[in-house]
């Protein structure tokens, strides 16, 4: 018996993008970690090309994971893929993985050139796009990046809508409601996203700890064994050889996430704490940091001087790509919500379109700049403003901006909202909740 569909879940945020570059010369690439939800983006694509007329047969689709296709060479998907063409009809081409294919770009290439078609793939390993392979699709590509379910959605994954009502003051008062119509205040479904984080397949069980424990091994132990070493093999680079100082690494950047990093200051804390026994190279510790960057777990981000209007080259800050995982390698308890709520606030300005950067403004830094096409935001965020020196240390990094650009506090707590000499002060959840607030 093959295996059922579970029904799919929608993702309009990532399924417009693909739609807008639908029937274009661009392969889309779909990037983000293993099990985020890139596969299941692919079939919403497919089903959307069903629903608006495009036949079975003009859809070819291969997921690399199946044993089906998994000895497949570049050679045996360019005949596979030529064979079963539509005739007189456009193709719609669909990889999962591809990846592990070796010399895929080589085929894609050719689909381009040969056939009418239309291509879509994805990968779990930034390696997929880096520049040896990247010059092959070079202007011919857009990618769309996927990451884990932002609070919205982990609302509506788990079956819950959110009912809005006026307040006496004009304000919006929010409660989420069940299928039975039974209601919860949003701060219980937001204890419950920084203590699972938002993988997709948690939704699928009941949220209790020792379900979600196995599901977070399960998705931490693919990241590592299939996307980081055994990757490494068909790189032929061997470079990360070592799982115990791999896991060692990760444990110190999931503990420091938002602190000010550097290469050194992973092997000297290591070391000092007794966790290895020799200070290892750092073109070692740089490579192994290079494979987590690669497979999505961790996100770098660059400091950037805004009096010199140039990026700093030193102590750059690292946040995961989920803190459920965080929790998983950590323990599921609430230390650091200021670190936790400043990695939900970043991950949540990449998914909604904005290049990140860290503020140095004199001795002072902000914690995010937010640029986009159009805009720029200065954004420091803080698990609470209630007091005053509190409010001082937040806003005094503002006053030395010399710019008119939108600057902004996002906070934990309800004690000090509105504006504030120019600047918005705001919730956090209402930051998660509405999309056009900034």
């Amino acid at each position: 018996m093959l295996k059922k569909e579970n029904e799919l879940k929608n993702r309009s945020h990532y399924l417009e993008k693909l739609i807008e570059f639908k029937d274009t010369d661009f392969v889309k690439i779909i990037t983000g970690i293993r099990r985020s939800g890139k596969s299941s983006l692919m079939k919403l694509m497919i089903k959307h090309l069903l629903d608006k007329g495009i036949e079975k047969n003009q859809i070819i689709q291969i997921n690399f994971e199946s044993m089906e296709f998994k000895r497949m060479t570049v050679e045996d998907l360019y005949n596979y893929v030529k064979s079963n063409l539509p005739k007189d009809k456009k193709a719609y081409l669909f990889f999962d993985e591809i990846q592990k294919v070796p010399e895929w770009q080589d085929a894609i290439n050719s689909f381009r050139v040969d056939f009418e078609c239309d291509i879509y793939i994805t990968g779990s390993n930034a390696f997929l796009l880096s520049s040896e392979y990247a010059t092959y699709l070079a202007g011919r590509s857009i990618e769309i990046k996927v990451y884990p379910l932002s609070f919205l959605e982990f609302i509506d994954f788990h079956g819950y809508k959110i009912i809005e009502k006026k307040n006496l003051t004009g304000g919006i008062n929010r409660k989420v409601e069940n299928e039975n119509g039974e209601t919860y205040e949003i701060k219980e479904l937001f204890d419950a996203y920084i203590t699972f984080g938002g993988m997709p397949s948690l939704t699928e069980l009941p949220l209790e700890i020792d379900k979600a424990l196995t599901i977070l091994d399960g998705i931490y132990s693919s990241v590592v064994i299939r996307d980081i070493l055994e990757r490494e093999k068909q790189k032929d680079r061997r470079q990360v050889t070592d799982s115990s100082l791999l896991r060692k690494i990760i444990m110190f950047l999931a503990d420091n996430i938002g602190n000010n990093t550097s290469i050194n200051s992973i092997s000297n804390v290591l070391l000092n704490e007794k966790l290895i026994e020799t200070k290892p190279a750092v073109q070692t510790v740089q490579s192994y940091m290079a494979t987590l960057l690669e497979a999505y777990v961790f996100y770098e981000i660059k400091r950037f001087d805004i009096k010199g209007k140039e990026f700093l080259k030193t102590l750059g800050k690292y946040y995961i790509v989920d803190i459920g995982l965080r929790n998983y390698l950590l323990g599921f308890r609430n230390r650091d919500i200021g670190h936790i709520i400043e990695n939900i606030v970043y991950f949540e300005l990449l998914r909604r379109g904005y290049d990140v950067a860290i503020g140095k403004i004199g001795d002072n830094e902000i914690d995010f700049i937010a640029t986009n096409a159009n805009t720029k935001i200065y954004i420091q965020v803080t698990e609470n403003i209630a007091s005053s020196s509190t409010r001082e240390r937040e806003l005094a990094p503002f006053y030395k901006i010399q710019d008119n650009f939108e600057k902004i506090i996002i906070t934990n707590d309800e004690s000090y909202l509105g504006v504030h000499d120019g600047i918005k002060i705001i919730r956090l959840v209402d930051f998660l909740l509405d999309e056009n607030i900034l």
